[in-house]
Order: structure tokens, then sequence, then C-alpha cells
């Protein structure tokens, strides 16, 4: 692959990374309701998650998610069911966000990092429309002959800029310039945010279930 190549990918990925949605909601919650260290950990698995996709889409299950639609829209189902128990849990966590600070165990530090580890993978396993973007992406850049060692080196460019850019935001919004803000109106943000899950939830049901009982065919 040549550098321009690589170069175009990337710039790809980082649009894509950029683009609003609820991954960047869920790192805004444990940065904020939490800790700078929890929205690394979800920015972490959020890109692990992201490297998969990029690594079994180049290794054909994208074109599975493609030509299989009862098979996507199964994840899809799963993943706004997903996005739904998150929304109670923001909900009923809402006004509660400062436990974590003033709570110095171990213990409950290292689950706090698993929760928000498992919620950053969850949300990218969970989303079937990446693989379909690596594979829209992959088949214009990556070639039928290209070797493992180029898709690896891809599938972790990819990887590594969506962990930067979520990294990135956790430290702007755990800053301690914008911090002590968004902790105090923490209740409201925690609502908002269980509301947009609920709404992308919502939305991704609604364009499955015509589908599903052939409503508009």
């Amino acid at each position: 692959m040549t550098f321009t190549a690589w170069l175009s990918v990337a710039t790809i990925c980082i649009l894509g990374a950029m683009t609003p949605g609820p991954s960047l909601a869920v790192v805004l919650r444990h940065s904020v309701g939490q800790s700078r260290q929890a929205g690394f950990a979800c920015a972490l698995a959020h890109g692990a998650g992201i490297g998969f996709y990029a690594v079994i889409t180049m290794a054909g299950l994208g074109v599975l998610f493609q030509t299989v639609p009862v098979f996507r829209e199964a994840v899809s189902i799963l993943g706004a069911l997903y996005l739904a128990w998150l929304a109670i849990k923001a909900w009923r966590g809402a006004g509660s966000a400062a436990r974590f600070q003033n709570d110095n165990h171990a213990g409950a530090i290292a689950d706090t990092l698993g929760h928000a580890a498992r919620d950053g993978f969850m949300i990218a396993f969970l989303n079937p429309k990446i693989a379909l973007f690596f594979l829209a992406l992959f088949s214009q850049f990556v070639s039928a002959d290209a070797s493992w060692t180029s898709k690896i080196w891809l599938a972790l460019t990819a990887a590594g800029i969506d962990c930067a850019w979520y990294c990135l935001v956790a430290i702007g919004f755990s800053h301690g310039a914008v911090l002590p803000w968004l902790r105090r109106n923490s209740g409201i943000i925690e609502r908002l945010i269980a509301v947009l899950f609920l709404v992308i939830a919502a939305r991704v049901l609604w364009g499955i279930v015509p589908g599903l009982t052939g409503v508009g065919a």
C-alpha cells in the first residue's frame, strides 16, 4: 500500500471518529461521571472494538453483514437494546456522578474502569454499521492480493486514531476548567445522555422493524 492510500484511509478514519454519536456520549458519561481514567478506559476499549471490526471486515464478515440482512439486523437490535440499558443506567445514576471521586477504594476504582471499558467496547461491537463503513472504505484502497501485514497495519491505524480521538475527548471533558461546571450539572447531563441513547435506540429499531415485518415492501 502506498503512503498516499494510507493517508487517505487515515483521513477518512479521523473524520469518522469525530462524527458525533453514541460513542461520544458514552465517553462523555464516563469522563464526567467517573474520572479521566474511566474515560481513557472507555476510549481504549472502543478503539479495540474498532480495530476488531476492521480486521474481521477484511476477513470477510463485512460481506456477510452486507449480504445477510437478518444477521446485520440481529446485531443492530442487540445494539439498540444495549443503548436502552445504558439509558436506564444513566437516568438512574443522574445526580450521583460525584460518588466515584469520594471513593478511593482500589476495588471500586477497578470495577468502574472495567465497566467503562465494557461500555466502550460494546458500543462499537454492537454496531454493524462500522463493518459496512470499513467495507466501503477498504474496497477502495485494499486490493484482493494485499498482504495481511498491510491489512493489520490498516486495522491498527483505524484503532489508533479512534483511541487517540476519544482520549482527547476524555481529556477535554475532564479538564479543570470544564469539569467543575460539568459536575455541577451532571444530573442534567446524565438525563440528556439517557434521552440521546433512547432516541438512537428507537431510531435503530424503527429502521429495522418495517424490514422484518415486510411493511413498505
